[in-house]
């Protein structure tokens, strides 16, 4: 009897020392574009077109926030250890951007040099101005509006 317990608090003790080890592995990831060195290094400023870099990288990550002039074709690689944040560990982003007739102008490639680590202030996101109380959002306007000398207390237009 006293083996047979030996024997299972050894194997509990295995699989819990096993549990553990498997939390503190490294796990990678992959997000974005599959970037192929060779594709990505043929695309040439007047020389291609939409179509061509379309037909040669497919469909970009993104596109321009503002127009549809600029391409952006993202690729990042991260690790992370149990249940951390992902870091990324490799990031590259071309940029490709086209003029009026549709060629490209330009072509661009960053790096891991314009990740930025930030950190949310808490649960609150900091603003200027008065801070003011629950209750002094919820009751401050009254008696504000419509009030007799006050702006816009009429909707009468031969009325100042």
């Amino acid at each position: 009897m006293v083996g047979n317990i030996k024997k299972h608090s050894l194997w509990l003790g295995l699989m819990a020392g096993a549990m553990t080890m498997a939390g503190c592995t490294q796990v990678r990831g992959h997000q974005g574009y599959i970037a192929d060195e060779v594709l990505m290094s043929a695309i040439q400023a007047g020389v291609d077109n939409r179509q061509s870099v379309e037909a040669s990288l497919g469909r970009p990550t993104f596109t321009g926030q503002f127009d549809d002039d600029t391409w952006y074709y993202l690729s990042r690689d991260t690790r992370q250890y149990g249940f951390s944040t992902p870091r990324p560990r490799e990031q590259q982003v071309m940029r490709v951007k086209f003029d009026a007739a549709g060629n490209v102008s330009a072509v661009d490639r960053t790096g891991l040099e314009l990740v930025a680590s930030i950190s949310p202030d808490g649960d609150k996101t900091p603003t200027l101005g008065r801070d003011r109380s629950f209750f002094e959002e919820l009751f401050g306007n009254i008696g504000a509006v419509g009030a007799p000398g006050a702006q816009g207390g009429s909707n009468d237009p031969t009325r100042p």
